[in-house]
């Protein structure tokens, strides 16, 4: 395994850090983990070297953390740096802010966490947290040594990004990175402003949640066909993020024994610095390919929201990129049958205009949802 220095705090964690969101589950119920192999594929991780475990309070319906506090037992937690998150959308008073730590150190049976965040912050979250004096909070929390360490997840502008990294003496943070979302949410350069202002860097959704791990076919076959080095997707969509000396962890969500012993493999053999001038433009040509199927070029930052008729703009481009970019088309299909369930589909549009004129790519949004849904129906 490959440690890296997290910034300036003292420890080393290792390159791969386990995120559990996507533990194995029974009957594809989210909220019916597999214990026994989920508690057995952590243990197997930490014995071959992983020492950042990565939860969070909503992860599989609420189960993620009681089954992390039962799987770093029998000696386990004294041999990871333990992160979960404060859940943002469920503070109303400033009391809420204790009375959820106090019950995610009980359901992790842990008397402290070393690394915590803020979870999913954007500007609503941001806007309440701060009116409600979390950074008051968080000072208490370390001072009372409930939380080692602060930090934040994100989910918003870059712009705002950089407001909050510069708002608080964080000691790390976590964004969304792949070599297809470069410029999406914090991007690369978040990446590098956050690292320039000496904070460690975990990276999530590494893969986008498999999308960049699955089997290549058709003319994306011919791509990979071509690689300099044969590697599987998941290990090229890796070694982009571990090649960048900013990045410090990256967290996948393994879901069977299969993907943890790959990633620990690929972990064991990334450094940073390291790949050449032909393998980060054969990267270059897969983005590319990815980039040309994409239907609505939308960053998703949500300026176009709320929509009059409660329309799910950003979530209905999103499915139509994915099932293009990505072969998922069917899925897609039926991800938006449950938009139309909920009458927040295209076909509402009554082409008032109001989300054009708040659209900072200048996008033709009207026109673009009438042919997502013609070819999500």
């Amino acid at each position: 395994m490959q440690y890296r220095k997290f910034g300036n705090l003292g420890f080393e964690v290792s390159a791969l850090g386990f995120g559990c969101m996507r533990f194995p589950t029974i009957d594809d119920d989210n909220g019916k983990i597999d214990e026994k192999r989920a508690i057995d594929m952590i243990r197997y991780a930490i014995d071959n070297g992983v020492n950042y475990i990565d939860t969070a309070y909503p992860y599989h319906q609420g189960n993620s953390e009681p089954l992390v506090g039962r799987a770093l037992k029998d000696g386990y937690r004294e041999k990871v740096k333990l992160a979960t998150k404060l859940p943002s959308w469920l503070i109303k008073t400033e009391e809420d802010f204790d009375r959820l730590l106090n019950e995610q150190l009980e359901r992790l049976q842990s008397k402290h966490i070393d690394l915590y965040l803020v979870h999913t912050l954007n500007k609503n979250f941001w806007k309440n947290l701060t009116e409600l004096n979390l950074l008051k909070f968080l000072d208490k929390a370390k001072a009372d040594g409930r939380i080692k360490h602060v930090g934040f997840s994100f989910h918003d502008s870059i712009d705002l990004f950089k407001e909050i990294v510069d708002a608080y003496d964080w000691e790390f943070c976590q964004i969304q990175l792949n070599y297809v979302d470069e410029r999406y949410q914090a991007g690369i350069e978040g990446l590098k402003y956050a690292s320039s202002k000496g904070l460690p860097v975990v990276i999530m959704e590494p893969i986008k949640g498999g999308k960049l791990a699955r089997e290549p076919k058709g003319e994306l076959k011919k791509i990979f066909d071509n690689a300099p080095v044969h590697r599987t997707p998941a290990e090229w969509a890796l070694k982009w993020l571990w090649n960048k000396p900013e990045v410090t962890v990256v967290l996948s969500g393994m879901s069977t024994e299969e993907q943890l012993k790959e990633n620990l493999q690929i972990a064991d053999r990334s450094l940073v610095n390291t790949l050449n001038k032909k393998e980060i433009e054969f990267i270059d040509s897969i983005k590319k390919f990815y980039k040309d199927n994409v239907k609505v070029d939308c960053t998703g930052c949500k300026y176009c929201i709320p929509c009059p008729q409660k329309i799910a703009i950003p979530d209905i481009f999103e499915l139509y990129n994915d099932g293009y970019m990505y072969d998922l088309l069917d899925k897609s299909k039926k991800s938006y049958e449950s938009v139309i369930d909920k009458n927040r589909d295209a076909s509402q549009c009554i082409e008032c205009g109001k989300c054009e004129a708040s659209c900072p790519q200048n996008l033709p949004i009207i026109t673009d949802l009438k042919r997502a849904h013609r070819d999500l129906i």
